[in-house]
Formats: structure tokens, C-alpha cells, sequence
């Protein structure tokens, strides 16, 4: 018995498709999931305030990461929840269970945001009222 042949693919060519990929779940989860939307605004007065209080680069760094976390798990919860619409329609405890544990993911990453912000931000917003 013989392994079937794969198919050879130009390198470029699949990487290119592979980023379309990408772009198109980007476009999917802004124009169908009002959370992210939410996130984005948040990203926005993030980096405004990031620009307006001079925060250094390991601020940056860790700003970046947080907010990239919190899209990374709205982007995983986004795909959980539309595979399990998919596979069980009708309402099943377990698919509940996996929806509400995606969704918890998401909210743990934006607790961990928040409390990176806060430690960022608020010492910075009480000395520039000082």
C-alpha cells in the first residue's frame, strides 16, 4: 500500500491564501460579534491614553499583550460558539457548559486587561492631577 501524493503547493502562494484566511475571520468576527467591536473601542482609548500619558515601551509591551490576549480569546470563543451552533442546534447542557467556559476565557483575559490597565494608567491619571 502506497502513501497517496500531496500535493505540492507553492510556498508564497499558500501563505498568501493562508493571511486571506485570516483577514476574512477578522472581517466575520467584526461585522457578526458586537463584543469585539466593544474590545476594539476599548483598544482605541488604550492606545489614546497610551499616547496621551507617554507610557514607556515595557508599557507598550505589556498593553499590547493584554489587548492582543483579549482578542485572541474573543476570536477562539467567536469559533467554539459557531462550531457548537453547528453540531448541536438544539439546546444541550454540555454544549452550554463549553459556550459559558469559552466565554469565561474571554472574560478572565479582560479582568487581566483591566487590572493591567489600571496598573498602568491610574498612577499616571492621579499625577497629571496633582
Amino acid at each position: 500500500m502506497t502513501k497517496p501524493q500531496k500535493k505540492k503547493r507553492n510556498f508564497f502562494k499558500s501563505r498568501y491564501h493562508s493571511f486571506g484566511y485570516a483577514f476574512h475571520g477578522f472581517k466575520i468576527l467584526f461585522a457578526e460579534e458586537i463584543n469585539a467591536r466593544i474590545h476594539a473601542v476599548g483598544a482605541v482609548v488604550v492606545i489614546a491614553l497610551g499616547f496621551f500619558f507617554d507610557v514607556s515601551a515595557n508599557e507598550w509591551l505589556v498593553l499590547s499583550i493584554v489587548m492582543g490576549l483579549v482578542f485572541a480569546f474573543e476570536i477562539m470563543n467567536t469559533a467554539i460558539e459557531n462550531l457548537a451552533d453547528y453540531v448541536s442546534p438544539s439546546k444541550q447542557y454540555t454544549i452550554k457548559k463549553v459556550k459559558d467556559l469559552g466565554a469565561a476565557g474571554v472574560l478572565a483575559s479582560v479582568f487581566m486587561a483591566v487590572a493591567t490597565g489600571m496598573i498602568i494608567f491610574i498612577p499616571k491619571i492621579i499625577a497629571f492631577f496633582e
